[in-house]
């Protein structure tokens, strides 16, 4: 991937669509306080406006299937669709969607917006970096970011945990989400 200059990154301005088969939503939480484990979500759908001359014409629609939800295990993926975390067969959908967006430097932007998760919409902002611009071999142009956000999953009733002898959780309540996303140009 070649990285844009501040020119050709102004001449990105269009609508695009993102290509789940090379991004990913995912994320990270403590477990017992120890380690991290770490999941994704392999079934999501979304499209963006970019414009990065003018950040507040930029806009962002993602939708997540929530029973994709992957940490690599499944009785703790069960764990997690079940009423204890998501209620997956309840609440099927976590969407996001931008309220507004801001440039912070030549390759940065925050993306701020409205994260529904059970039936709960709460305010997030998420810092994305540029990774760049590339033409692939059909003729398409795609575009990458990579972003992150540290959300409170009980800010969404997600509360379920349990208690260790030392006094900590089995579970923390910060969850730091990850984006990698890869785009292309809509024509």
């Amino acid at each position: 991937m070649s990285t844009a200059t501040q020119t050709e990154l102004d001449r990105l301005t269009g609508d695009y669509t993102i290509d789940p088969a090379h991004s990913r939503i995912g994320f990270q939480a403590r477990h017992a306080m120890v380690t991290k484990v770490r999941g994704q979500f392999n079934e999501f759908e979304g499209s963006f406006h970019f414009d990065p001359a003018d950040p507040e014409a930029s806009s962002a629609t993602v939708t997540v299937q929530a029973k994709s939800i992957d940490t690599g295990h499944e009785q703790r993926d069960a764990h997690l669709r079940s009423n204890d975390f998501f209620a997956m067969d309840e609440y099927r959908e976590i969407k996001f969607v931008s309220t507004s967006a801001e440039r912070v430097d030549d390759h940065s932007f925050k993306l701020n917006g409205e994260l529904t998760i059970k039936g709960v919409t709460r305010p997030v902002s998420i810092d994305f970096e540029f990774n760049g611009v590339e033409l692939d071999p059909w003729g398409n142009t795609r575009i990458g970011f990579e972003g992150s956000t540290e959300v409170n999953r009980k800010d969404w009733g997600i509360n379920w945990n349990a208690a260790l002898d030392s006094g900590g959780v089995l579970v923390s309540d910060k969850v730091k989400l990850e984006f990698d996303i890869a785009a292309t140009k809509n024509s």
